[in-house]
């Protein structure tokens, strides 16, 4: 029998152990993990220099005495010492990054350090049962609707998800479902499709009813903003039983998931059935401004708490000559205007889209959907340090858009009549890495034009916090200053939540604030209330073969960059239960089954 080259067999390891790394929790123990790794590296050391040979050894040998307990002050000083004095000395770069490896660890989590020395106990943050569920802003059960699914009750599904997540449906379309990133599934083959598993059950449900409210409290909430963050306070505010009224500037609910996302990813039917529903029992007026169609100050006088929950709406600007020439817009601008009815015309047009983000991909596919003749997407790093996902780029490209990279926009040109005629670029070349990101410099060549007649900015958004100044609510860096659970220190009665404190972020974050604020909103007022089910989880035996992930299917670029209908294919039952039947269910074994599973309440 041929054994396998030893080459080949290390190849083989690295990957096995990179998929390990990839799927295990990061919030497991940072000083167990530091140790792990610094032994990992002192493997690979050639032995050439002392640094590295007896080096990180030494490095090794103090984490892992800290690490099981044993350590004190002394060997604490001591592995810092030495990892400066490594990292001032090592011939290559396995030392000097195995060593400031260690540098960081101690400044990022020195309180997890003091904690092994002083206390002799890992910091409680730690001891995480179930990742899926851990990874999940809103804490959703996702083990618990996953078993549900998997045996066919999708309306038991969809109940369980909306104890944490009022909007189920359009986060089964557009979440970027971080709780897969470290599904222990990907331990065996691939992790799970969380996020088409919640959209399975959303399309299959046949009833969707929500709780009875608890019994009403006469207490008043106003809330300001009508996106993800204000419909989660609202939702669970009123089944708290308190009287809950949102006031939206714009004429519908929804916010960025409305007006910032294209209805091709989330059709706007879909959204308005699930505000719908969620809001019975709230008051909603629509097309009110707070700050202009009335004041704050009337708003906190005639409620007992405001929560403000208005998103990053605003745009931001290039800061370049001609880009006040008509042709130019915000990607906010264009995606709102196409979510209400009032899309440009682009037939015929080249548009050039600046920006690496995911709105930005929604603004070039818009773009395309609008006949648009040609779409460049403009950025001025790489493609590979796009923040936008993965499959938004390569959507994009599949409908025809173009990545021009490293290219970064000094100026709009026009024409005799103003109008715009190109965006005038710098080449770019790729440099140094800060803050684990790439840095772009000017190269070493002229600047060149690219011929357009859009120019569409998608770098960022801001907050409109104009409203609020008469309250003299603390702001830092254009957004509200408030604790995890909404809390404004120094103004009570006022809470606030999602972008508006975060700054641009996604859904499901935002309805993660929205949730804790309706906890902390609940106590202030004087209560307790829980939200809660009483559901049975069925017992299932986890598929043990090997199973590759089953991922969603999309229509063919051909068909759907010529509308907006949806372009996600829903799993089909088949693909479901394959799915489904791939989860561990974690919460039923190891650290799971000894935490009792899931959290039947908050």
């Amino acid at each position: 029998m041929l054994q396998a080259h030893p080459h080949a067999a290390t190849e083989h390891l690295v990957e096995d152990v990179s998929a390990q790394l990839a799927a295990g929790m990061p919030n497991s123990c940072p000083v167990e993990f530091l140790a792990s790794a610094t032994r990992m590296l002192l493997s690979r050391s050639c032995g050439k220099c002392v640094p590295c040979r007896v080096g990180l050894r030494a490095l090794f040998d103090l984490l892992d005495a800290i690490s099981s307990f044993k350590a004190t002050e002394r060997e604490h000083a001591l592995l810092r010492a030495t990892a400066q004095l490594v990292v001032e000395t090592a011939d290559c770069a396995i030392g000097v990054q195995a060593a400031q490896l260690v540098l960081d660890g101690l400044h990022t989590f020195a309180a997890d350090f003091t904690s092994h020395i002083e206390q002799k106990v890992c910091c409680d943050s730690f001891q995480v049962a179930v990742p899926c569920v851990a990874e999940c802003p809103a804490q959703v059960d996702v083990p618990g609707y996953i078993a549900l699914i998997s045996v066919g009750r999708y309306d038991d599904a969809v109940q369980l998800i909306r104890k944490d997540n009022p909007l189920p449906v359009a986060c089964g379309l557009i979440c970027e479902h971080p709780c897969e990133a470290h599904c222990r599934r990907g331990l065996q083959d691939d992790a799970l499709n969380i996020r088409g598993l919640k959209r399975y059950a959303t399309v299959h449900a046949t009833t969707d009813e929500l709780p009875p409210a608890a019994e009403p409290t006469g207490k008043t909430v106003g809330i300001v903003g009508g996106g993800p963050a204000g419909l989660t306070a609202a939702h669970y505010l009123r089944l708290m039983g308190h009287s809950v009224t949102i006031f939206e500037r714009h004429e519908h609910l929804g916010g960025m998931l409305r007006y910032g996302i294209p209805s091709y990813r989330l059709p706007q039917e879909e959204l308005d059935r699930e505000t719908s529903l969620i809001t019975t029992g709230i008051t909603v007026k629509t097309g009110v401004a707070v700050g202009a169609d009335i004041d704050f100050k009337e708003l906190r006088e005639r409620f007992d708490v405001v929560y403000i929950a208005n998103g990053a709406q605003l745009d931001k600007r290039l800061g370049i000559p001609g880009e006040d020439a008509p042709g130019v817009m915000s990607a906010i601008e264009l995606l709102r205007r196409n979510a209400s009815g009032d899309s440009p015309d682009f037939s015929g047009k080249r548009v050039a889209v600046v920006g690496g983000g995911n709105v930005a991909m929604d603004a070039a596919r818009t773009a395309v959907r609008l006949g648009a003749r040609a779409v460049d997407i403009v950025y001025r790093r790489r493609q590979a340090d796009m923040t936008a996902l993965p499959v938004e780029i390569e959507g994009a490209i599949a409908e025809g858009c173009f990545l021009a990279e490293l290219y970064a926009p000094i100026a709009v040109e026009t024409d005799a009549q103003g109008a715009v005629s190109g965006l005038k670029v710098a080449p770019q070349i790729i440099g140094a890495i800060k803050d684990r990101r790439a840095q772009p410099r000017n190269a070493d060549t002229q600047p060149v034009t690219l011929h357009c007649d859009i120019v569409i900015v998608a770098i960022g958004q801001s907050i409109d916090l104009s409203a609020f100044e008469s309250a003299a609510l603390p702001s830092k860096w254009g957004a509200l200053i408030a604790d995890g659970h909404g809390i404004i220190k120094g103004h009570a009665g006022i809470f606030a939540g999602g972008e508006c404190v975060t700054g641009p972020s996604s859904a499901i974050k935002a309805i993660a604030a929205g949730k804790a604020a309706a906890a902390a909103i609940d106590g202030y007022l004087g209560y307790k209330h829980r939200i809660s089910t009483s559901l049975e989880i069925p017992d299932t035996i986890p598929l043990e073969q090997s199973t590759a992930r089953v991922s969603a299917r999309e229509r063919s670029s051909s068909d759907r960059r010529s509308d907006f209908k949806a372009l996600e294919i829903t799993l089909s039952t088949e693909e479901a239960y394959q799915e489904s039947s791939r989860c561990l269910r974690c919460d039923k074994h190891g650290l799971g089954s000894f935490e009792g599973g899931r959290n039947l309440s908050w």
